[in-house]
């Protein structure tokens, strides 16, 4: 890899960088009830103790509190709670933290990819977004089959129509869906398929890591941030693991990452150094079983924060042909 994207990815490395987990006890965007337990959940199995064990300053902020209005649902109260975590994030990023939203539905990342957006605004650095999840999550009010905000995240970011006044600023300039690579992807509706393919977002979906594991396409994908001198949002939702590893969630599709090759994944975006933000979504407490999920997730950010087995040299990070798009 040449000097300069290198030189990024040690500039974002930062061992001593601090972690502020914010929680976020939102379930407002699904009908599944039990996800608002989600970031208790996480500090139960020991969230901040392991980030601290790995040397990390960890500053616990608490739960975000929205500004919601009395009775508050549906796409007013996303509203509110994209406003809040927005803030709370960009704050964060502000303050040269890196901010671990601990929370509940996909919802959520309205806020915290928003409130990135905001901070690479006016530092100048474009934003990626690797979105490790079953779902594609493009779903916009006229495409959803079920109409939950929690389907919908990313076509309200990337500037589809349908979600009037969401974000704080109304005219802000949308994600460009160009920098959004979906990974795991093995479910899909076809009104948002559609959209996908014809937005032109990168997806690496089941059947290719079947084929050709996590390691190429997402050396790929970090390639392309290195080179760009990107912030890297990652957003990590429980449903990307194998129900059987990881049951507490409200949609469980078969048939997805192992928990090897999500341990591979985050020890690949640690050594990369380029993830600044990062979300943990859709634990739903009540659907699991003795902690068992919440206490998955806790190893599996742990290896994005460096924990590790062995220390052994980080290989470059080489450019491999383009991936895949959505099969039809």
């Amino acid at each position: 890899m040449s000097g300069e994207p290198r030189a990024a990815m040690t500039e974002a490395t930062d061992e001593s960088a601090r972690i502020a987990i914010l929680g976020a006890p939102i379930e407002v965007g699904t009908s599944e009830p039990g996800a608002l337990m989600g970031p208790a959940a996480l500090r139960t199995a020991g969230l901040v103790r392991t980030l601290r064990d790995l040397g990390r300053t960890v500053l616990d902020r608490g739960d975000v509190v929205p500004d919601l209005p009395a009775g508050a649902s549906g796409l007013p109260a996303v509203t509110a709670w994209t406003a809040a975590l927005s803030h709370a994030v960009e704050a964060a990023l502000d303050d040269g933290a890196l901010p671990l939203v601990a929370g509940d539905d996909h919802s959520l990342s309205l806020g915290s990819v928003d409130g990135a957006m905001r901070h690479c605004a006016r530092s100048g650095r474009p934003l990626f977004v690797l979105w490790l999840d079953a779902h594609a999550d493009f779903n916009t009010p006229e495409t959803s089959p079920s109409g939950n905000l929690h389907g919908m995240p990313l076509a309200a970011l990337c500037g589809e129509p349908g979600f009037p006044g969401l974000f704080p600023e109304p005219d802000r300039p949308p994600l460009d869906p160009a920098h959004v690579h979906l990974f795991g992807l093995r479910s899909i509706d076809a009104g948002e398929r559609a959209l996908v393919t014809a937005r032109r977002v990168e997806v690496t979906d089941m059947r290719d890591i079947d084929e050709f594991g996590v390691v190429a396409p997402l050396r790929r994908s970090l390639e392309r941030v290195a080179q760009a001198r990107g912030h890297l949002h990652v957003s990590f939702d429980v449903d990307f693991l194998d129900p059987a590893i990881a049951p507490g969630v409200g949609t469980t599709v078969p048939g997805g990452a192992t928990f090897r090759e999500a341990h591979l994944i985050m020890e690949m975006l640690h050594d990369s150094g380029l993830v600044r933000s990062l979300d943990v979504v859709e634990l739903n407490p009540f659907l699991d079983e003795r902690g068992r999920s919440a206490r998955v997730l806790v190893e599996l950010v742990a290896s994005l924060f460096g924990r590790r087995i062995l220390d052994r040299p980080t290989p470059p990070i080489q450019a491999v042909p383009p991936g895949s798009a959505v099969r039809g």
